[in-house]
């Protein structure tokens, strides 16, 4: 004779429900444990890379293009060029030659920031230009659209500021650019002399009196694309 009984269901259902607390309890633990840990290293990664990539919108133009900017002088020592002005954001397309903004476009380019400055002995004008493009690759394929042996053309077009020094700077005195790359950035720069005078009619070329152009691009490059740690408690991270 089987002599087994079947369990209540009041048995039943107690022990289905201590299973689904003991479960819920599980599940919340590690819903906690999620929301409560540090971020992890490729977290931070991804983090830093953002921000990198959002600097030429998030930063103040002034920290972009300092108002000053050191560089070596051509006799020795140390000198600094001086910011006349920042232009507005400027469109892809109407910051750079035609030739070159084509390849731009391709690259899926977000905006160019441009700034000129004059050196210390007054004489020659640089318009910095700053263009973000969507990533590291994007960039580095851009930068072939500009010439790397010092021709300005096609290359960045100036930025004049009526009633300065540099109100005769238009695309005709440009004597010498440059073209550097890193992180999602391209820096620019296009040169020439205060006096107005258009490049054919220069004379002998003096490419040495242009050569801070580049250095003090390459140190307004390396600001915006260098990472730096991330503060997670801060407004301007996403982490």
């Amino acid at each position: 004779m089987d002599t087994a009984r079947p369990w209540p269901p009041l048995v039943v259902a107690s022990v289905l429900t201590m299973v689904c607390a003991v479960a819920a309890g599980v599940a919340a633990g590690a819903a906690g444990t999620e929301l409560t840990r540090g971020p992890t290293r490729v977290e931070l990664h991804v983090a830093a890379e953002r921000e990198v990539s959002e600097r030429w919108r998030t930063w103040a133009s002034g920290r972009v293009f300092p108002a000053t900017l050191p560089y070596s002088a051509e006799q020795g020592g140390r000198e600094r060029a001086s910011r006349i002005g920042i232009s507005p954001l400027a469109a892809c397309a109407g910051a750079v030659d035609s030739r070159a903004a084509a390849a731009l476009r391709r690259a899926g380019c977000r905006g160019v920031l441009r700034a000129t400055y004059i050196d210390a002995l007054r004489g020659v004008l640089v318009t910095v230009g700053v263009v973000a493009l969507p990533d590291e690759l994007s960039a580095a394929r851009a930068k072939s659209a500009f010439p790397e042996g010092g021709e300005p053309v096609p290359g960045l077009r100036p930025v004049a500021f009526k009633g300065t020094l540099s109100d005769r700077f238009t695309p005709s005195v440009r004597q010498a650019g440059t073209v550097r790359q890193a992180g999602p950035y391209l820096v620019l720069t296009t040169a020439g002399q205060v006096d107005g005078r258009p490049a054919r009619a220069a004379g002998e070329q003096r490419p040495a009196i242009f050569a801070f152009a580049s250095e003090i691009s390459e140190r307004v490059l390396a600001d915006l694309s260098t990472p730096r740690m991330p503060d997670c408690g801060a407004a301007e991270w996403q982490c």
